[in-house]
């Protein structure tokens, strides 16, 4: 496995080539939302241009995998990836909010979003859609890409489907939820932006 990775501010460049996925990731916390995604799964795709507009976050992701095979060595190592990035991209944490909740409404859909960017890694997910596929996607690689997500950004993430019919309105209330989390509980606090916010001194 080859990885590298190139920081500055809170701004960041990885790459990481495994045996079945390669993957070009530009992230920067402090933007705009401002996307570039390419990662071979269109409605994948969908997905993380609503978590980059909805978070601020300017993301570019290029992913080639073996898709022939499946989807999931993709979808699992963009969340290994993204994970990775944010983590490096927070630096020692000091300054930020670290904790943040929605409840996003995306039309009939209603999904509740709680986030502690507590260096502990923990994925509560009670999401049910009816259906298992949004086309060729399915839907069972949202809960393995927010796993690698969660455990490489060592992030306590909840997300419960309070109400919802239609899996698209469902899943992109999820990803527009986690990306307003992250954006609100990676700010830096305007009053005291050195401190780091946990009574144990380090996060």
């Amino acid at each position: 496995m080859e990885f590298t990775t190139i920081m500055c501010m809170r701004k960041i460049s990885m790459d990481r080539e495994t045996k079945e996925t390669k993957i070009s990731i530009q992230l920067d916390l402090d933007g705009e939302g401002i996307s570039e995604i390419n990662t071979g799964i269109p409605f994948f795709d969908h997905l993380l241009v609503l978590f980059a507009k909805h978070s601020y976050i300017n993301l570019s992701i290029f992913a080639k995998g073996d898709l022939e095979v499946d989807d999931h060595h993709t979808v699992e190592d963009i969340g290994i990836c993204l994970g990775q990035a944010i983590k490096k991209a927070l630096g020692d944490k000091k300054g930020i909010k670290r904790y943040a909740s929605i409840l996003l409404p995306m039309d009939e859909a209603l999904v509740s979003v709680a986030v502690d960017i507590s260096g502990r890694p923990f994925l509560s997910y009670k999401v049910d859609p009816d259906r298992k596929q949004v086309k060729e996607f399915e839907i069972e690689l949202v809960k393995e890409f927010l796993i690698a997500l969660v455990n490489n950004t060592g992030i306590t993430l909840h997300i419960e489907q309070r109400a919802g019919e239609n899996t698209h309105h469902i899943l992109e209330a999820v990803f527009k939820g986690l990306a307003r989390v992250i954006d609100l509980s990676t700010q830096i606090r305007t009053t005291n932006p050195k401190n780091i916010p946990s009574s144990k001194g380090i996060l």
